[in-house]
């Protein structure tokens, strides 16, 4: 695994614009100076060459001349002692004299004196390498190069001794005048020290040029890394998150050259990606909501309509059970009142039928709210005060809960204004609130009630248009209801209180009036702490919505 990243780390590198960048450019650099390096190379062992030829010719010249003395002298010994001597001198390999035929006069080598050269030997190709030997030598056909035996470097220079009129007349030869060329002065000299000069010169400027190449390769791989490679990346690394999805991360701006307008240009799309983005998540999010807000708005009116179904049938059902009962019960309450009047006080069969009338006339009343739930009639609205309505009703159950030690603690609005509303309806429905809070609170507890105005326009119920409402709080300290019980406390003869002490009808009458305002009831209990009910009523008679069913008193 370990040996796959790597060959796979190493591929990715090879294929890197930087990698391809740096290996281009140090093959265009070492080609560049191989160039220079083999022209300056070249150069210079041609100026050796030259400041060698220079010095050879000019010594060539000197032992000519000094040759020349000596022989017109007669002194051929000097000639030889003279040739020994500058033999001497650094480099030089060898002098030697030789006549027009070839034949070796003096030599610094014993050993060739008095020997005939050949034509093509070194010394003598210059003038006899055609058929006719030349007149007049340059100094370029002068100078020639070779190697010997040995493997040395020598470059050879030659002098012509010419027949001049001074030689013609001297004591020393015979006048002749025929012969233009009386011989050659030959000197070889060592060429290896200016080989290996050379040779230092070029290894020590192909290492200059190697390390000017590397330095230079470095500065520019350094530079381009900084001002291409780098901005690169960013914008790489920068598509990459854009292709992830993560369109807040914006890339460097390092320059104000081309790169950081692309890269300027770069955090603007993302910029614009990730607005549009937003929107569109935004947009999504409303979408859900409204679908939510509909969804539970359907089923609340699902539920209402299931609600309305449920006091039509009960409505229905209450009706006929009240016609089918009242009048029986009626002919037994008118006989047993008779019957009592009989009866002589203090018996027992007078306390019995005393008994039998209670129940009786309790049957006769909760009758008679079954006939007042089933009643169908609108209300009929005015302008009431509601905080002096609240008052009103509120003295009508003071003095119970004050015997049963509850405190009735009025809270009302100074600034509420006047409402449109049926005030014997809306007394009923504060009246079945005040009895249930009552009976729900326990000795020692309280009943707290406030008036306001509602700050914001509220609905009444799921699509329904917001109107201006006011509020009714009636807050309890009593045992609360629990939570299965708050989804059925206004449907009709449900209960949670003991038997005998309601029939379930007073929240679904209170309910019903309440709609029928074009208003709503909200509850918040919580078991042992107490439970609070908001009665929103609207301001207007025009925001009440059309009655469904008006109902008068049903204590539950």
């Amino acid at each position: 695994m370990a040996s796959t990243g790597s060959t796979s780390s190493g591929r990715i590198w090879a294929s890197s614009l930087k990698f391809k960048f740096a290996v281009h450019l140090s093959a265009f650099l070492l080609v560049a100076f191989g160039v220079f390096t083999w022209s300056l190379t070249h150069q210079q062992r041609q100026e050796l060459q030259e400041t060698a030829v220079a010095h050879m010719l000019q010594l060539s010249d000197a032992v000519v001349r000094s040759t020349r003395f000596m022989m017109m002298q007669d002194k051929p010994d000097y000639v030889h002692q003279l040739i020994l001597d500058v033999a001497r001198e650094k480099d030089i390999d060898r002098i030697r004299i030789f006549s027009k035929k070839g034949k070796v006069i003096d030599s610094t080598n014993y050993g060739e004196i008095g020997l005939v050269l050949d034509s093509k030997a070194q010394g003598c190709v210059s003038c006899h390498g055609g058929d006719l030997p030349p007149e007049t030598l340059n100094d370029r056909d002068r100078v020639r190069y070779f190697q010997d035996d040995k493997g040395r470097h020598l470059m050879g220079t030659m002098q012509v001794l010419r027949n001049e009129a001074s030689c013609q007349y001297a004591g020393c030869h015979t006048h002749q005048q025929a012969p233009a060329v009386l011989g050659v002065v030959d000197i070889v000299y060592s060429i290896d020290a200016v080989e290996q000069r050379l040779h230092r010169a070029a290894f020590n400027t192909v290492l200059l040029a190697l390390g000017f190449v590397s330095l230079a390769a470095l500065c520019i791989v350094v530079l381009v890394h900084q001002l291409v490679y780098r901005p690169l990346r960013d914008l790489q690394h920068g598509a990459g998150r854009l292709a992830g999805g993560q369109l807040d991360a914006p890339v460097p701006v390092r320059s104000s050259d081309e790169f950081g307008q692309v890269a300027r240009s770069f955090n603007t799309m993302m910029a614009g990606l990730h607005e549009s983005q937003r929107k569109l998540s935004d947009a999504a999010h409303e979408l859900e909501r409204k679908v939510e807000e509909r969804t539970q708005q359907l089923r609340a009116a699902e539920a209402q309509a299931v609600q309305q179904q449920k006091l039509a049938a009960t409505g229905l059902l209450a009706a006929g059970i009240a016609h089918e009962l009242n009048n029986p019960l009626t002919g037994v309450l008118t006989f047993t009142c008779l019957v009592r009047q009989k009866m002589k006080d203090g018996t027992q069969e007078a306390e019995d039928m005393d008994l039998v009338i209670r129940e009786t006339r309790r049957c006769a009343g909760i009758i008679r709210r079954l006939l007042d739930f089933a009643r169908q009639s609108p209300p009929e609205r005015a302008q009431a005060d509601l905080n002096a309505l609240i008052a009103e009703t509120a003295s009508l159950v003071e003095r119970s809960a004050q015997l049963h030690g509850t405190a009735i603690r009025l809270e009302p609005d100074p600034n509420l204004p006047a409402v449109w509303i049926d005030r014997n309806h809306i007394k009923q429905v504060l009246m079945n609130m005040f009895v249930n809070a009552q009976q729900a609170t326990e000795a020692g507890g309280s009943i707290h009630v406030s008036t306001r105005r509602m700050a914001e326009p509220m609905a009444a119920g799921p699509g329904g248009e917001p109107v201006d409402m006011v509020e009714i709080a009636i807050e309890d300290t009593g045992c609360g209801i629990s939570e299965q019980d708050l989804g059925r406390i206004f449907d009709p003869f449900f209960t949670s209180k003991e038997v005998g002490k309601g029939t379930g009808l007073g929240l679904s009458v209170s309910h019903g009036i309440v709609k029928a305002h074009g208003g709503a009831i909200h509850v918040h209990s919580e078991l042992g702490r107490g439970t609070c009910f908001r009665i929103h009523l609207p301001l207007s008679d025009s925001a009440a919505a059309s009655p469904p069913r008006p109902q008068e008193v049903a204590h539950g």
